[in-house]
């Protein structure tokens, strides 16, 4: 059943969004189930494509010159609430990342929810509320969805998948196949912070300054970078696995070696204070608001600039150079003057961080 949907009034009550909890009925496909989307889901993100109330949206095709792009996307945070966010702008913001580091123009959304029975009401309406407004905030709208529920103790509350469809340029080619040695690296601000906002919540650890999810939405800064740079190499968000497994990613895509200036690189003290508390490495640590730029050398300041002036990139920097090296090699010079190889992320470090 879509997102959208009515409710004959009479036959009832409204929803309880205080002390109600999500039950089977709730995903059973009758009434309980059309009036938990008409009342919350299709209330909350209306807009013209969903208002309808079919089983898909019929969307216009993208303007003349341009591809179609898309991305999907599944959620799975615990805990779902913490500093700088919850599940529900995680949901719409990490999909649009996928869509904008591909050069794509974000243009819809699709939601899909598994909620566990006993689920209460009111966090999912919270939930929501904040994936709502952060597709509003974005200007994507969720445009067809779907809802499912499980029964108590086989879900973990609320998973979310979003899939996107952007519109993608003809002729511009942004990928990780595309790094050719001396390329700038460089980054939009400062690392780690969402994974360490989660690790903080779990672990209740507390610090002079409290660590905030970075999660955000960054086609606005993307556009930025493209009007000042529109030979942008390699665009990439990077999450799951942090800096370190994006810059081995792209190295093996592209085929070449990278050097990085650990003393440029961008780390909060209170991020870099809980990792050394955790024994962990801010370089593996997930990102959601953050984006790594390769471009050729020439091209590094004036992207730098044009980075530097948008607020999602006040903080950017150059932290690094493409290499010629067959073996894909990641290293790193150390503040000590030494060396050491960056390499991919062995395991799961930081597991349910998105």
């Amino acid at each position: 059943m879509s997102l959208a949907g009515t409710v004959r009034k009479g036959y009832v009550r409204p929803l309880d969004l205080k002390h109600g909890r999500v039950d089977m009925g709730h995903g059973a496909g009758g009434r309980a189930m059309a009036q938990l989307i008409s009342e919350l889901f299709a209330a909350a993100f209306a807009n013209e494509h969903l208002d309808r109330g079919d089983d898909g949206a019929v969307l216009p095709a993208p303007a003349a010159g341009e591809r179609l792009v898309v991305a999907t996307d599944a959620h799975v945070v615990s805990p779902l609430f913490f500093p700088g966010g919850d599940i529900g702008c995680l949901s719409v913001h990490g999909t649009i990342n996928d869509l904008a580091v591909m050069g794509a123009r974000p243009l819809y959304l699709a939601a899909s929810f598994i909620l566990e029975e006993g689920f209460p009401l009111a966090d999912l309406a919270r939930i929501v509320a904040s994936m709502a407004h952060a597709s509003r905030e974005s200007g994507v709208p969720v445009v067809t969805g779907d809802t499912k529920v499980v029964e108590q103790g086989k879900g973990d509350g609320v998973f979310i998948t979003t899939t996107g469809v952007g519109a993608l340029p003809v002729g511009r080619e942004i990928g990780g196949a595309n790094a050719r040695p001396g390329d700038a690296i460089l980054v939009s601000g400062t690392l780690g912070d969402h994974g360490m906002a989660i690790m903080a919540q779990r672990e209740s650890l507390a610090f002079d300054s409290e660590i905030a999810s970075d999660t955000a939405a960054l086609h606005g800064l993307i556009g930025a970078m493209l009007d000042a740079v529109p030979t942008i190499r390699v665009l990439r968000d990077p999450t799951r696995g942090g800096l370190a497994t994006t810059l081995n990613e792209i190295a093996t895509q592209s085929g070449v070696g990278m050097e990085l200036d650990e003393a440029a690189i961008p780390v909060q003290p209170q991020v870099a204070a809980a990792c050394e508390l955790l024994g962990l490495d801010p370089l593996y640590v997930a990102n959601e608001g953050k984006l790594i730029a390769i471009c050729a050398a020439d091209d590094a300041e004036p992207l730098l600039a044009a980075m530097r002036a948008h607020p999602l990139g006040e903080r950017a920097a150059r932290i690094g150079t493409v290499t010629a090296d067959p073996n894909a090699f990641v290293q790193i010079r150390t503040s000590f003057g030494g060396r050491r190889m960056v390499d991919w992320l062995s395991g799961e470090q930081l597991p349910r961080i998105c």
